[in-house]
């Protein structure tokens, strides 16, 4: 297999890894019940405007400079981008499922590596390994979802524009089937959106891919508040 396939499989593996996204709607179950989603075109506005202006910019900002800092081994720039990941959520919800993707994404990759230590196909480990190994060992350290997704990335050569296609693609996935499910829509309205999201996902990319560490912001207050409201939910299908 050549270097760009393997590239590829891995950025598919790691875009739909089961991090137990599929649990979360990050607000949009609690914008369902109050009618402020009501339709695809609804949710689409929703997931483009988060795009053009929302958290998950930061967050893929964030997994650039994690996967900038894996490639070189800088612990201290990784601890450094995940304390300031944490300060970001404006909830707890966002900030425990931050914190649960990241741990499992963790664990899965020192699984699959011990998988292919039993076969004796990687005997060596990296250094890259060994920083994994710290932030999933220590408890009182938890890893926010950006920082793992950013050293996977580094771990299986993925290159940054790719990998902030991945990370923005899976988050608009797993939030359209959300809404798919909520709404309810069809599974063929669901891809559509998909589809439509397309060139917002492209833009969305370009532009974090360019920012500067100063530059990082979002107007994200709409998830805070719907969030928060999630969090006192009386019935939900979703954990946040």
């Amino acid at each position: 297999m050549d270097d760009r396939s393997n590239s590829l499989l891995c950025l598919l593996q790691l875009a739909f890894a089961p991090v137990g996204a599929y649990s979360y709607s990050e607000g949009i179950e609690s914008l369902v019940e109050a009618g402020a989603i009501d339709s695809k075109i609804s949710l689409r506005n929703w997931l483009e405007n988060s795009l053009e202006f929302g958290a998950v910019r930061v967050e893929a900002a964030v997994a650039v400079r994690a996967l900038r800092a894996a490639k070189i081994g800088d612990l201290t720039a990784l601890s450094y981008w995940n304390a300031w990941a944490t300060a970001a959520k404006e909830t707890e919800e966002l900030r425990l499922q931050s914190w649960q993707m990241g741990r499992t994404l963790l664990r899965l990759l020192l699984d699959l590596r011990e998988a292919k230590l039993s076969r004796r196909e990687s005997p060596t480990p990296s250094a890259l390994t060994t920083i994994v190994q710290e932030f999933a060992a220590d408890d009182g350290n938890q890893c926010n979802f950006a920082i793992g997704f950013g050293m996977a990335a580094a771990h299986w050569q993925i290159e940054e524009e790719a990998a902030v296609l991945g990370y923005l693609y899976s988050w608009a996935a797993n939030l359209a089937s959300a809404g798919v499910k909520l709404i309810p829509l069809g599974q063929t309205a669901g891809q559509q959106l998909l589809l439509d999201l397309h060139s917002q996902i492209s833009c969305t990319a370009r532009e974090v891919l360019q920012l500067e560490d100063d530059d990082i912001a979002s107007c994200s207050w709409g998830l805070a508040l719907a969030s928060m409201a999630h969090e006192t939910q009386y019935t939900r299908l979703f954990r946040s």
